[in-house]
C-alpha cells in the first residue's frame, strides 16, 4: 500500500515537472488580481480644491480687514469687528465642509423634496413676523439667535433637486416636456426669491443655474444658443428703450439702469457707488497704492466690504492683484470642472456642475457690476465679500463637491 502511494506521488511530481503551466497559471492569476487591487486606488480626495478654498478664504479675510478696519472702528470702536466675525464663521464652515465631504453624496437624493419644500417655505416666512429688515431690505429670517437669508438655501435646493430629476428622467430629457418641468421647478423658486424677499439678483442667479443645468444635461446645443441670443437681443432692446425714454422715475431698478447707461448724468445715489468704485480702480493703476493704503474705503465707497470689495482690491493691489484673484477663482472652477468630468455617476456630475455654474455666475456678475459692465445688482463676491450666510452655504456646496471627489476612482493603463 505504501509502495503504491509512493509511485502515485512520483507520477504526479513527474507530471508537474513536464507541465509547468499548471501551477504557473494559478500563480499568474493570483498575481494579476493582486496587481489589479494595487492599481485601483481605494479613494481619491481633491486636496487641490481644498487648497484653493483656503487660499481664497485667507485672501478674502486679509482684504476684508484692510477694507473694513476704518468703518468698523467708527461704528463699533473695534477695527477687527468685521474681520473677527468673518474669520470665525469661515474657519468653522471650512471644517464643516470637510465634515460634509465624509458622507456619501447620494444621501441627498432622499431629501430632495424636503429640501425644495424647506427652501420655498423659508422664503415665504420672510413675509411673516419672523422676517427681519436689514439695510432697508426684508430678506432675512431670524429664529432665536440665528439669522440667515433663506434665498441662499434655494440655490442649493435647485442644484440638488434638478440633479435628482434629470437622473430619473434619463432619455426623456430630449423632450420639451422634461425641459419645461425642470424650468418650472427652478423658476418657481426664483419667483419666490423675487416676490417674497424682493431680491432680484438672487432670483436671476437661481434662474440662470436652472437654465445652465438644463443646458448641461440636454444633448442638443443649437436650440439653447438660439434662445440665449434671442433673450440677449430682447434685453438689449428693452435697455435701449429705457435709456432713451426714461429720465426720472421712482422705481429704483429703472434708476439703476439709467445710471448705468449715463453715470455722468445720474443724480442722487443711483450711480454714486459705481462711480466711486471706478475711481478706486483707476487710482490703483497697475501695481496699486499698497495694502491698507486705499482712500476710497474711507467712506467714499459705501459698505465697501460687501459688494464693492473688488474695487478696493484693485486700488490697493492694482490690476495685478485683481488678476491674481481672478486666477484663484479660475483654478477653483477648474478643480470643480475636473471633479464633474470624473464623477462616478451622473448625479454627482450634475451636482458639481451646478456648484460650478453658481460660483462662476456670482464672480462674473459681481465684477461686471464693479467695472460698470452691467447695472448694480447687489451680488456678493464668493469667499471675499463680508457675509456669514453667503460663506456658510458656499462651504456647504464645497463639501458636496469634495464628497463627489472622494468617490472618484482611477485605474492605471
Amino acid at each position: 500500500m505504501e509502495k503504491a502511494k509512493q509511485q502515485k506521488a512520483m507520477q504526479v511530481s513527474k507530471y508537474n515537472k513536464n507541465n509547468p503551466g499548471t501551477h504557473s497559471h494559478k500563480k499568474s492569476t493570483s498575481g494579476n488580481s493582486l496587481r489589479a487591487r494595487l492599481i485601483e486606488k481605494p479613494d481619491y480626495y481633491d486636496y487641490s480644491l481644498v487648497a484653493a478654498i483656503i487660499l481664497l478664504t485667507c485672501f478674502g479675510l486679509i482684504m476684508l480687514y484692510s477694507t473694513s478696519a476704518y468703518t468698523s472702528t467708527l461704528r463699533f470702536g473695534d477695527d477687527m469687528y468685521f474681520f473677527k466675525k468673518q474669520a470665525a464663521i469661515s474657519f468653522v464652515c471650512i471644517a464643516g465642509a470637510l465634515f460634509i465631504s465624509l458622507f456619501d453624496y447620494h444621501i441627498l437624493a432622499r431629501f430632495t423634496g424636503a429640501l425644495y419644500a424647506m427652501a420655498a417655505a423659508s422664503m415665504i416666512l420672510v413675509r411673516t413676523p419672523l422676517g427681519t429688515v436689514s439695510n432697508g431690505a426684508r430678506r432675512w429670517l431670524k429664529i432665536g439667535p440665528i439669522q440667515f437669508q433663506p434665498a441662499e438655501i434655494a440655490k442649493i435646493a435647485v442644484i440638488v433637486c434638478l440633479s435628482y430629476m434629470i437622473v430619473h428622467m434619463g432619455k426623456k430629457m430630449n423632450s420639451l416636456r422634461a425641459c419645461m418641468t425642470l424650468g418650472g421647478m427652478g423658476t418657481f423658486l426664483a419667483m419666490l426669491a423675487y416676490v417674497c424677499t424682493d431680491n432680484l439678483s438672487t432670483a436671476i442667479i437661481i434662474f440662470c443655474i436652472t437654465a445652465g443645468m438644463i443646458f448641461v444635461a440636454h444633448p442638443k446645443t443649437r436650440i439653447f444658443l438660439i434662445i440665449a441670443g434671442t433673450v440677449i437681443l430682447f434685453v438689449a432692446i428693452i435697455v435701449l428703450i429705457i435709456g432713451q425714454t426714461v429720465q426720472k422715475t421712482d422705481d429704483f431698478r429703472l434708476n439703476r439702469i439709467v445710471a448705468w447707461l449715463h453715470p455722468e448724468n445720474a443724480t442722487g445715489d443711483a450711480a454714486y457707488q459705481t462711480i466711486q468704485a471706478l475711481y478706486a480702480i483707476g487710482s490703483g493703476g497697475f501695481l496699486g497704492r499698497g495694502l491698507g493704503n486705499s482712500i476710497q474705503k474711507l467712506g467714499s465707497v459705501p459698505e465697501a466690504q460687501n459688494d464693492m470689495i473688488f474695487s478696493i482690491i484693485c486700488e490697493e493691489l492694482g490690476i495685478v492683484g485683481g488678476v491674481i484673484l481672478l486666477i484663484l477663482f479660475a483654478y477653483l472652477l477648474y478643480r470643480l470642472f475636473f471633479i464633474a468630468q470624473n464623477a462616478p455617476d451622473l448625479f454627482g456630475s450634475l451636482l458639481v456642475s451646478g456648484v460650478f455654474i453658481h460660483i462662476a455666475l456670482q464672480v462674473i456678475l459681481n465684477i461686471a457690476v464693479v467695472v460698470n459692465l452691467m447695472p448694480n445688482t447687489g451680488v456678493t463676491l464668493p469667499f471675499i465679500s463680508y457675509g456669514g450666510t453667503s460663506i456658510m452655504f458656499l462651504m456647504a456646496e464645497m463639501g458636496m463637491a469634495l464628497s463627489v471627489s472622494r468617490q472618484i476612482k482611477f485605474k492605471a493603463p
